[in-house]
């Protein structure tokens, strides 16, 4: 029996999944694309199911029951602000459009204002799970007017991800802008940990010397430890998946790495706030650095390396070193991720519960791991906590491996490996736990050329010194 109608803009893969997610749920889904390849794939799709595509908006609009809610699963950019333009040539006031699409949140802080001022609700939603979890359960970060979240909740948490123990995995993740905020910060946070993986493997391929084979085995074993989750299986599978010639399939993907922008934005948003976010913006570093092919082959027969490029110590000691470098980075990425949504709900005053942002995100996201559920004990006992490292559940983590961590930066470095993430890991955490940063030169050097002013440690008020003089 149907539970009301629900309204899908946009059919490309995510948008068709979710709408089958959403009338397998028991709801009659009205679904639009205006065009006809989409449209047909849908109708297809959903022969003997209650979903009604269309290709004409206001027919769209006009099915839907009042108060209206539509979800657009459309391009992020001038594509959401089209459909968005055409819907409300036939809204009604009250109606609520749903962004669930990569929007970046400063657009989505306009969309809101735009639409409001029109009588219309607005939720940015961030979803996150591929077209897998689209149509399985997704975790969904919807944010924006309360009110609008409570009359869409119903369908949200239905079609969610589920946990056996922490329930759908939907929240209301705060005001205006919110859910695209942390569905950015979420991506930024995937970025540095495929990242840091990437790293591992790269040791132990060119420093170790293992195949892709031998490489699989070690993080199969790993998908059932403290950092196991979906990207750790992920990349069993993907080391595990052969070629037409039995060859592993990895070993002939070409090595350069695309992206989105929401990791682009994680790093930015990040300075615009004043927060330290290094091991997420270097991952999105490296992945321009991958990009740049051609020159990075030239730059191999010119710049010189590392003759010595072998590892030649117990390399199961290596793994074991491996193991617990990645548990600390992977800590260090979430908790820098916390640190930013921290920051951000206090800036835009989103008033974001990172306990509630932690559960969701155990199931149906592309960061679902063990870590999480540990992440959100603290803050669920401490919510104002700065940063979760400060805490014994995980400073504890970090004071038993930092020092693997450094080896396995320094056995890459000496052995010609880019730690580019892993490193930043690293120096972020070495800098985090310094009561005395070599800054006191830095201020000198400011004041020096630009006279900036400094203070002192043992004197108040403001100084500038004639260095010169």
């Amino acid at each position: 029996m149907s539970q009301g109608n629900f309204g899908v803009a946009g059919l490309g893969v995510m948008g068709q999944m979710i709408a089958l997610n959403i009338e397998r749920n028991g709801f009659e889904v009205i679904a639009y694309n205006r065009s006809d390849e989409n449209a047909n794939e849908m109708r297809e799709k959903a022969q003997g199911k209650n979903v009604i595509v269309t290709q004409d908006i206001a027919d769209f609009v006009q099915r839907l029951e009042p108060p209206r809610r539509v979800l657009l699963m459309v391009t992020a950019g001038r594509g959401t602000d089209a459909v968005i333009n055409a819907l409300t040539q036939h809204l009604e006031k009250g109606d609520i459009i749903i962004d669930g699409g990569n929007s970046h949140f400063p657009d989505t802080n306009r969309r809101n204002e735009e639409l409001q001022a029109k009588g219309f609700h607005f939720v940015g939603c961030g979803i996150s799970g591929g077209e897998e979890g689209a149509l399985w359960g997704p975790s969904i970060m919807p944010g924006g007017a309360r009110e609008a979240y409570d009359r869409i909740a119903p369908v949200l948490e239905k079609i969610a991800a589920t946990t056996d123990d922490d329930g759908p995995c939907v929240t209301y993740c705060g005001k205006t802008s919110a859910g695209h905020y942390v569905k950015m910060v979420h991506n930024g946070i995937e970025y540095a940990i495929m990242q840091e993986i990437c790293e591992v493997y790269d040791v132990l391929r060119k420093t170790a010397g293992l195949s892709a084979g031998e490489i699989q085995k070690i993080f199969a074993k790993w998908m059932d430890s403290e950092i196991g989750g979906f990207l750790v299986e992920i990349t069993a599978q993907c080391l595990a998946k052969a070629d037409d010639d039995g060859s592993a399939l990895v070993d002939h993907i070409l090595d350069t790495a695309g992206q989105k922008g929401t990791g682009k934005w994680t790093a930015q948003s990040a300075l615009d706030l004043g927060v330290a976010i290094p091991a997420l913006s270097m991952s999105v570093t490296a992945r321009i650095l991958s990009g740049e092919k051609a020159s990075r082959v030239e730059a191999s027969k010119i710049l010189n390396g590392p003759t010595d490029t072998k590892y030649d110590g117990d390399v199961d000691a290596l793994v074991e070193k491996l193991f617990n470098a990645l548990h600390v980075s992977m800590v260090a990425a979430y908790a820098q991720g916390m640190a930013l949504i921290t920051a951000a709900s206090k800036e835009y005053d989103y008033e974001t519960d990172l306990a509630e942002v932690a559960r969701i995100w155990k199931d149906g996201c592309i960061i679902r791991s063990r870590l999480l559920d540990p992440i959100k004990k603290v803050y669920l006992d401490a919510p104002d906590t700065p940063n979760m490292l400060f805490t014994p559940t995980f400073s504890k983590i970090v004071n038993d491996h930092l020092e693997d961590l450094r080896e396995v930066v320094a056995a890459g470095q000496k052995h010609g490996v880019a730690m580019t993430s892993m490193g930043a890991t690293l120096s972020y955490l070495d800098s985090y736990r310094s009561e005395f940063l070599p800054a006191n030169l830095l201020q000198a050097l400011r004041d020096n050329f630009g006279a900036h002013t400094y203070k002192r440690l043992d004197k108040d008020g403001t100084f500038h010194t004639e260095w010169n003089k």
